[in-house]
C-alpha cells in the first residue's frame, strides 16, 4: 500500500526550506556572503530527498491521496455460479429448474418483415438481432469470460438469469444498443417458419438503480400456438458491474413478471458484487433496496 512521508518528516523539510529562504533574504539585505544561505539550502534539499526516499517507488510524492480502494476480483466459473439467484432470493412460488439452458420459445423464431422499415431498413437487422438474442439467451452477445445460467418456473411463467464476464467496450456497446431498440423497433411483424405472422412490440422498461450501468426492455409477441391466439410477454433487464453483467428475463403466456425481474436484479446485483469483492453471498438474503 502506498504511504506518504510521515508528518514529522514533511514538517522538517518544510521548516528547513523556509529557513533557507529567510537566511538568503537576510544575507541579501546585509550585502554579506551567501555561504550561510548555501548551507541552509543544501540542508533543506537533503531533508527533502530523505523524505522522498521514505515513499515507496511508483507512489506519487507531494500529492495528498487516500488509500486506494481494492479492485474487484476477476469473475471465475465458481464465482459466476455463486452469484446466481436462488429460490430464497425471489418472492412467490418460484421453483428452480435444472434444465433452464434448454429453454427455447418458438414464438421468438421468425423473420422480420423488412417492409415495416421502409425509411430505415438497417433497423430491421437490429430487430432481428433482438428476436435471435432473446431466443438464444445471448442478448448481450457471447461472453468473453466465465458464465453461468439458472432458471425458475411459476405456473406458465419463467424467470431466467445469466451472469457472465464480457469485454468492457463490447458490453457498453450492447447496452447502448438495447437502449436504442424501443425507438428502432417499436412495432414490427415477424413471419414464422410455417408462414404465420407475429406482431412484436418493444418498449422501454425501468430497472432498479443498481450496478454501474443498466438497461431494460418490455417485449410482447402476439401470434398463435396450436391455432390458438397467444401473447408472449417478456420483461428484460441487464446490469453491468465492472466488466461483468447479469441479465434477468421473466414472463410467459400469463403476462410479464416486472416485480420478480426487478427483485431478481436487485438481489442478483448484490450477490455479484459480493462475489467480486471476494465474499460469499448469504444463503438467506435480506431485502435489498
Amino acid at each position: 500500500m502506498s504511504r506518504r512521508p510521515s508528518r514529522p518528516v514533511r514538517l522538517l523539510a518544510s521548516a528547513l526550506a523556509a529557513g533557507a529562504l529567510l537566511t538568503t533574504a537576510a544575507c541579501s539585505d546585509g550585502g554579506g556572503s551567501g555561504g550561510a544561505a548555501d548551507t541552509a539550502a543544501e540542508q533543506a534539499g537533503i531533508a527533502e530527498r530523505n523524505a522522498a526516499k521514505q515513499t515507496p517507488s511508483g507512489s506519487p510524492t507531494g500529492t495528498a491521496t487516500g488509500s486506494p480502494s481494492a479492485s474487484p476480483a476477476a469473475l471465475t466459473e465458481s464465482g459466476a455460479k455463486a452469484a446466481l439467484l436462488t429460490e430464497a432470493d425471489l418472492e412467490g412460488g418460484w421453483n428452480q429448474v435444472p434444465d433452464a439452458d434448454k429453454w427455447r420459445d418458438r414464438l421468438l423464431v421468425g423473420e422480420v418483415d423488412v417492409s415495416d422499415f421502409l425509411t430505415a431498413q438497417a433497423d430491421a437487422a437490429d430487430c432481428q438481432e433482438l428476436l435471435d438474442g432473446l431466443y438464444r439467451d445471448n442478448l448481450l452477445g457471447e461472453p468473453s469470460g466465465p458464465s453461468a445460467l439458472t432458471g425458475f418456473e411459476q405456473g406458465d411463467s419463467r424467470l431466467l438469469e445469466q451472469v457472465a464476464g464480457y469485454d468492457r467496450a463490447g458490453l457498453d456497446d450492447r447496452l447502448k444498443w438495447m437502449n436504442s431498440l424501443p425507438q428502432k423497433c417499436d412495432e414490427f411483424t415477424a413471419t414464422g417458419s410455417g408462414g404465420e405472422k407475429r406482431t412484436v412490440q418493444v418498449t422501454e422498461a425501468s430497472v432498479p438503480d443498481v450496478g454501474d450501468a443498466r438497461e431494460g426492455l418490455h417485449v410482447t409477441v402476439r401470434g398463435s400456438a396450436d391455432a390458438t391466439p397467444v401473447t408472449l410477454t417478456l420483461d428484460i433487464a441487464a446490469v453491468r458491474v465492472g466488466t461483468t453483467a447479469l441479465t434477468v428475463t421473466g414472463g410467459g403466456l400469463d403476462g410479464g413478471e416486472t416485480d420478480s425481474v426487478q427483485r431478481g436484479v436487485r438481489q442478483g446485483t448484490e450477490r455479484l458484487k459480493t462475489v467480486l469483492d471476494g465474499g460469499t453471498p448469504s444463503p438467506l438474503p435480506g431485502d435489498v433496496d
